[in-house]
């Protein structure tokens, strides 16, 4: 990751946007339904998992909740924090451009709505319905393939939002989904949902 992106993906991550959900409350303590604690970067005993070139995802695939969509690019808003996608019917996920492609070194970021106000279901919907092993795909537009396994779903406080734990350094290609979750607060959510993947081939 070049310098420019670095500095955009941390400032970014410390804003507290998160997934573009209102409804944020700023006293809750961390609330964790976790289907197993996040992957070490490298399991002991075993070899680095294949990189990809650097190519921009354009579709999205996670067979265990039906979820196969195209995959919009992301930037940051005017007040730094991360874009998200647009409140519209045919909803989108959206992969934040100052972080590593998919099969790159890093933790690759893709968000996504729960709802989409009066179009109902956003397409991570279910997102908090993966299990530990679930496949996540992602088609890059070179026509490579980046598959992952999930290692772990967390649900936090947005005021306790993870933010090391979801951009910090990694030594292997890994893919962090984020929206929103948990209960509602106005028009928007007061939690986040975070799944953790890492390279299929080096999941357990």
């Amino acid at each position: 990751m070049t310098s420019l992106s670095r500095r955009a993906f941390v400032t970014a991550a410390t804003a507290s946007l998160l997934a573009g959900c209102a409804g944020q409350e700023n006293d809750r303590p961390e609330t964790a339904h976790s289907t197993g604690t996040p992957a070490p970067s490298r399991s002991a005993g075993k070899a680095a998992p294949r990189t990809l070139a650097r190519s921009v995802p354009v579709g999205l695939r996670i067979p265990a909740i039906g979820v196969d969509t195209p995959v919009m690019r992301l930037g940051l808003a005017a007040d730094g924090s991360m874009q998200v996608p647009p409140i519209e019917a045919h909803d989108r996920a959206g992969w934040y451009r100052h972080s590593p492609t998919p099969g790159q070194v890093g933790p690759s970021v893709i968000l996504g709505h729960v709802t989409v106000g009066a179009y109902g279901d956003g397409v991570f919907r279910h997102l908090a319905e993966l299990r530990r092993g679930d496949r996540v795909v992602a088609r890059l537009e070179n026509g490579d393939r980046a598959e992952f396994a999930v290692t772990s779903v967390r649900t936090v406080a947005k005021a306790d939002f993870p933010t090391g734990a979801v951009y910090g350094d990694v030594d292997r290609p890994e893919l962090r989904l984020i929206t929103c979750g948990g209960p509602r607060s106005g028009a928007g959510y007061l939690d986040n949902v975070i799944v953790f993947a890492a390279p299929a081939s080096a999941s357990p």
